[in-house]
């Protein structure tokens, strides 16, 4: 592969590999203020229109149609100590961004044991940002990432306890990467690469209700192939740097919960959640340039999982929500970079409801996720970015539901 054919593949596969990392460090998972406020722990209830994400079975228990909608704000705070390579720990602060995902929900009774909806959502986005000038500029100096999920869902109530629910995700997203080429002896020329895909996958779930006071719930999301196709370019346009067409494939990892809801008091209901996600499929990235050439990258991503807890506590006509959880990084610290400097995190959960009348509710949550500090340690010689990161995420979410 000649020098400037490198470039490009340097800078297409830091691209992708900042989708996948932001589906791993920022997975979203927070689609509904009700559940986020409890931790994220719903999937043995699922009783509003997040059930489409949390556990499609759930809907089947909902005697009613409903509209429920909502976006999150997200606040992260990002500091960067190095690199070791050149002797120091200079400090470096990421500028403030903010992002905001969306959910909607649609359900719908179509008789006493069917049921259907549809949900639109974004579990997987983001991005980051770093001063236009600072030490990292080679590797990033803004990344964005942005997905879309469309699941038109079904559920059926097998009998008055059982139910199962499936559904059908057809998913588009796009990234977008710009830094610096520092491999070329030219004033500081900018790459920026830009690709999108679609794929498709699906749900599945059920849900038991072992006795008046407790329930059990699993799901299932399936991984998504993404074959993303784009173009990297270059500001200056400088001849010595080739733009051009590249194109991978991505697969979006199969996530699934299993929940277990306690009704301690007609008033108390808790929850603890075991939520798995099957990063090991993603070993390596793979892309192919137009003229046939490929490059390929090491990953070596693990499987991982979220503890979650979270209750209700009712005093109609207001609900008081709290929860926790704790995420577990996939990433090794080898491959660790400020594309996304993923760490191990305990997020704290507090949340209201309040039911306005019959068929309007709004419903309002806060988490704040605590990374541990993370050392990027021996780094792959594509990285080769040694240091230590501290991040901070705020998360206000707000929903407003209404029967139909």
């Amino acid at each position: 592969m000649t020098a400037p054919r490198s470039i490009v593949a340097l800078l297409v596969g830091i691209t992708l590999v900042s989708a996948e990392l932001y589906a791993g460090g920022f997975q979203l998972n927070e689609h509904g203020a009700r559940a986020m406020a409890q931790g994220g722990a719903f999937a043995a209830r699922a009783s509003d229109g997040s059930a489409i994400f949390f556990n499609p079975a759930g809907l089947a228990f909902q005697n009613e149609g409903s509209v429920y909608f909502g976006a999150t704000a997200i606040i992260p705070t990002v500091s960067f100590y190095g690199p070791l390579q050149d002797n120091t720990n200079a400090k470096t602060k990421a500028p403030n961004q903010f992002f905001m995902p969306i959910n909607i929900y649609g359900t719908y009774p179509l008789s006493d044991r069917w049921h259907v909806g549809i949900g639109v959502n974004n579990p997987y986005g983001l991005g980051s940002e770093w001063p236009n000038d600072w030490v990292g500029k080679g590797i990033t100096t803004k990344v964005s990432l942005q997905s879309f999920f469309v699941t038109p869902t079904i559920a059926y109530r097998v009998s008055d306890d059982f139910s199962v629910g499936a559904g059908f995700n057809y998913v588009t997203g796009k990234v977008g990467l710009n830094r610096a080429v520092t491999q070329v002896p030219i004033d500081d020329p900018r790459a920026t690469v830009n690709l999108s895909g679609t794929g498709v996958g699906f749900n599945l779930g059920a849900l038991y209700k072992i006795s008046p006071e407790l329930s059990a719930g699993a799901s299932y999301r399936s991984s998504s192939k993404i074959n993303a196709t784009g173009t990297a370019g270059f500001y200056p346009d400088y001849s010595i740097l080739p733009s051009g067409a590249a194109s991978t494939s991505i697969t979006l990892p199969a996530t699934g919960f299993l929940g277990l809801a306690y009704t301690v008091t007609e008033d108390l209901t808790v929850e603890g959640d075991v939520q798995y996600i099957g990063w090991s499929s993603y070993k390596s990235l793979d892309i192919t340039f137009e003229d046939g050439s490929q490059s390929s990258t090491p990953k070596n991503y693990k499987d991982t999982y979220i503890l979650r807890i979270g209750g209700e506590y009712t005093m109609a006509p207001l609900h008081i929500r709290a929860g926790y959880l704790f995420d577990h990084s996939p990433v090794d610290a080898a491959y660790v970079d400020p594309i996304l400097p993923d760490a191990n995190r305990n997020g704290l959960n507090l949340g209201l409801g309040y039911d306005l009348n019959d068929r309007w509710s709004v419903d309002a949550a806060y988490l704040l996720l605590l990374f541990s500090e993370r050392q990027a340690i021996n780094t792959i010689p594509q990285v080769n970015f040694d240091g230590t990161y501290h991040t901070r995420v705020s998360l206000i979410a707000l929903n407003i539901g209404v029967k139909i």
